[in-house]
């Protein structure tokens, strides 16, 4: 998968920082912002935790679960939670997801220099490298994508 549908990804979140106060109690407990916000922290923390990772130490240990949606191509609503350190503050300022935005656009940007075994450890997939990465990320952005979709229909 290539860095292009990355950062098409990221452009559509990008679009729907208008949104970013909406809420769909039906759809979510998170307003639209949380789901930007949470989606733009999985992908700076994954590139700067690729761009720190050692390559010497990448173990080829990718899960089956990790296999099956890759192959899937989504993954499912409600069953994950995130880890603390991609989770939202309280209050989500539209300022911050527009220098997330940034970052992450910036961030995309290096993954092409760094090693092939550059990773980051998963906690349900294991470790995760360069050629995988950009799949992991359209995925977890697509999955909220479609969920601020959902909380856009009401």
């Amino acid at each position: 998968m290539s860095l292009d549908k990355i950062n098409s990804v990221i452009n559509t979140l990008e679009s729907h920082i208008k949104n970013h106060n909406l809420s769909n109690p039906k759809v979510s407990k998170s307003d639209i912002a949380w789901h930007i916000d949470h989606s733009l922290k999985v992908v700076n923390n994954v590139i700067i935790a690729l761009q720190n990772s050692d390559p010497d130490t990448f173990k080829n240990n990718f899960s089956l679960l990790g296999k099956v949606f890759f192959t899937l191509g989504f993954f499912p609503r409600g069953k994950a939670k995130a880890p603390k350190h991609v989770k939202p503050p309280e209050v989500i300022l539209k300022e911050d997801l527009n220098k997330q935005i940034h970052q992450a656009k910036t961030n995309i940007g290096s993954i092409n220099n760094l090693n092939k075994n550059a990773y980051f450890k998963h906690p349900l997939f294991g470790h995760i490298n360069k050629k995988r990465v950009p799949h992991f990320l359209v995925l977890h952005t697509n999955h909220h994508l479609k969920i601020i979709d959902d909380i856009l229909k009401k």
